[in-house]
């Protein structure tokens, strides 16, 4: 009798949390999609070419963000260029090469506590050094740089804990057949390791999206037009999360700043889809 109490004890536990496991999945995607929905609901009536293809003009009583589509787009791939050449790096040496623990243990808690750290101290450190102290003002070029600082910590923890997953079997096997050390981690450990490679990438760009406050204090709220790259890099330019901010908050037009809610949701998830075909193109 007690065997049968403690059986069916335990089917009603793990139905229960079974339930419960259920529920908790169903609640997740059912916000996911009320959110996502939402936003598309109030903010795809709201895009218009026009929208999309001018600047904002006061005299001409436009609105348009489209000098915001390009210093988003200049900040994710500006970001990217040079944050991922430095974290991949980084991560492979600290995993690979470095011979002190020690060190790779200070400086994984240094990377681990710069995650933690809100966007808008990143934003005042950045204003400070490179809009004062090295005298670029507000610039795409200081946002994009400050972006580095703040999203260095990410690539670095999930590119590492990515090379951590490959078997040491496959690195003592690629060691046997001959390969040297740079080759065996070209071949061998970079492929095995890119699915992490990819998400990091693709938390990266999330944030970069999703950025306002340190852009805000270092790459400014302009919304200008520029003939080439260099006047886009050294001028100020707001990305649209701030122009969905300034829209939003301090003009009062809610119907913009759900439209280009809308566009950021569409952007983000092309970027994704591109990052993933290349990781999948890269892996094979």
């Amino acid at each position: 009798m007690q065997m049968e109490r403690r059986s069916a004890r335990r089917v009603l536990y793990d139905r229960v949390l079974r339930g419960l496991l259920y529920f908790s999945a169903f609640l997740t995607c059912a916000l996911l999609v009320v959110l996502i929905g939402y936003i598309f609901y109030r903010g795809l009536p709201n895009v218009t070419w026009e929208l999309l293809s001018t600047e904002p003009s006061v005299l001409r009583d436009v609105i348009g963000i489209l000098p915001n589509i390009i210093n988003t787009l200049a900040l994710i791939f500006g970001t990217l260029l040079i944050v991922l050449p430095l974290g991949v790096g980084a991560a492979i040496y600290l995993n690979e090469y470095a011979r002190s623990r020690r060190m790779v243990e200070i400086i994984e808690f240094a990377t681990e506590t710069l995650t933690g750290i809100p966007s808008i101290l990143f934003g005042l450190v950045g204003m400070l050094f490179f809009c004062q102290v090295l005298g670029w003002g507000s610039s795409i070029r200081a946002g994009i740089l400050t972006l580095v600082i703040m999203i260095l910590p990410t690539i670095v923890r999930t590119t590492q804990e990515s090379l951590k997953t490959v078997p040491a079997s496959y690195r003592e096997a690629a060691l046997g057949l001959g390969s040297g050390k740079w080759r065996m981690v070209r071949t061998v450990v970079i492929p095995s390791s890119i699915d992490g490679i990819v998400t990091g990438c693709i938390l990266s760009i999330g944030r970069i999206v999703g950025e306002s406050a340190a852009l805000l204090f270092t790459a400014g709220s302009a919304s200008i037009l520029v003939g080439n790259l260099s006047d886009l890099l050294g001028n100020s330019g707001g990305s649209l999360t701030v122009a969905l901010y300034m829209y939003s908050m301090e003009r009062g037009k809610i119907e913009v700043g759900f439209a280009i809610a809308a566009i950021l949701m569409v952007l983000t998830l092309l970027i994704n889809l591109a990052a993933k075909w290349l990781g999948k193109k890269l892996k094979k």
